[in-house]
């Protein structure tokens, strides 16, 4: 095993810790690309270019895989060509249920228009991470739960995600 895959063991092994300190869980976690799962616009990179996590965001998307919870992307990228293909490089792409990735003025809310018609989860039951406050706006008044992230989705923007989830969703069951 590579120190980039122990690494990311390791986080994997914290996450599912994180995750197991809450009842209330999401049934669908959904991701920004740019700023969020990854550090930089993949507008300003080519198809060939090999591109690269945040260093916390791969275990935390195993975590979530190995607990069940669903995942998506929400992205406003012009380039999803390039997006997917960065996605599909980095072995992640079959991991996400419902992938909105395009230009939009709408500040997300499309894309979760989308992801909900496809999934059929409610927005209560979502958890959303993005960099971008508008982003977070917007689909916080469509009832999910969103977190802006600083640098990237890590351990600590997991945490704060699945308590604010927990305390949004009260002693309610998420079915």
């Amino acid at each position: 095993m590579g120190e980039e895959e122990e690494e990311d063991e390791k986080v994997k092994k914290t996450a599912l810790q994180i995750i197991a300190t809450f009842q209330n869980l999401p049934r669908l976690v959904v991701f920004d690309l740019d700023y969020t799962l990854w550090p930089f616009y993949c507008e300003f990179y080519y198809e060939h270019d090999m591109p690269y996590l945040y260093p916390q965001a791969r275990g935390t998307i195993y975590a979530l895989k190995e607990k069940g919870i669903d995942m998506a992307i929400a992205s406003r990228s012009p380039t999803p060509r390039i997006a997917k293909a960065f996605l599909n490089k980095l072995g992640i792409q079959s991991m996400f249920v419902a992938q909105e990735i395009f230009s939009s003025w709408t500040h997300k809310t499309d894309h979760f228009q989308r992801i909900h018609k496809k999934t059929g989860i409610p927005y209560s039951s979502m958890l959303f991470f993005d960099d971008e406050d508008r982003n977070i706006e917007a689909v916080s008044k469509m009832g999910a739960t969103s977190i802006l992230v600083g640098n990237g989705v890590n351990l600590e923007a997991l945490r704060k995600g699945l308590s604010e989830f927990s305390q949004n969703s009260g002693s309610s069951s998420n079915i």
